[in-house]
Parts: structure tokens; C-alpha cells; sequence
């Protein structure tokens, strides 16, 4: 597989990050090849941190890891959506996603 087809446009893409079971958004972070190519090779989510600069394995100190069941690249190519099989919580405050602040909800049922 050529990885170079999705880093046309930037070295780094967003993935976004599904429990398969509940379908619910666990995360977003970003990959560069090399996780890319760590995540296939694995099993288990990889990412590039862009505040530390470097890679990492998502639950390797935690304990809380992602098991990949599929990855899918959107219509253009430059996003990844990751569904994973999560032990533990996704998010580094504890919480199960890291979209956990509601800012807005509309009361209209229509």
C-alpha cells in the first residue's frame, strides 16, 4: 500500500478515533507516515504528537489501548477515521471520550 497517497497535502492528517462497539467519538489526533505505517503494522493506534514532536503508541504507558478493527480515508484523501476496540478511557483527563464538553444542545426537537 502507498502511504504517500495521503500525505499529499501535509506531512501530518487528522484520524479520528470510533469505539466500534457504540459507535461513539472517542478522540482526534494526527498521524504522519511512520504512525501510519506503526498502526498498520501493530494493530494498535500510533500517533504523532505535535506539541512533543515525536511518535506515540496510544495507551503504552496507560494501559488503556486501541486495538484497530478498520481504517477508512475520507473522499479527498487527507483524513483518516480509525475504529478501534478501547480498553480503559480514550482521554487523558479519565474521561471514556475526550468529547465530553457540551457547549451547545438544542432544546428544539424537530
Amino acid at each position: 500500500m502507498d502511504l504517500d497517497l495521503y500525505f499529499q497535502k501535509s506531512e501530518l492528517i487528522p484520524a479520528i478515533v470510533v469505539e466500534e462497539k457504540n459507535k461513539e467519538v472517542l478522540m482526534l489526533a494526527y498521524m504522519n507516515k511512520e504512525s501510519l505505517q506503526k498502526t498498520l503494522e501493530t494493530g494498535y493506534t500510533w500517533f504523532y504528537s505535535r506539541s512533543r514532536q515525536e511518535l506515540w503508541n496510544k495507551g503504552a504507558t496507560s494501559g488503556h489501548l486501541q486495538k484497530v478493527v478498520s481504517i477508512k480515508a475520507d473522499c479527498d484523501d487527507d483524513t483518516l477515521l480509525v475504529t478501534v476496540h478501547q480498553t480503559g478511557v480514550a482521554c487523558h483527563t479519565g474521561a471514556y471520550s475526550c468529547f465530553f464538553k457540551e457547549i451547545y444542545k438544542s432544546d428544539n426537537n424537530e
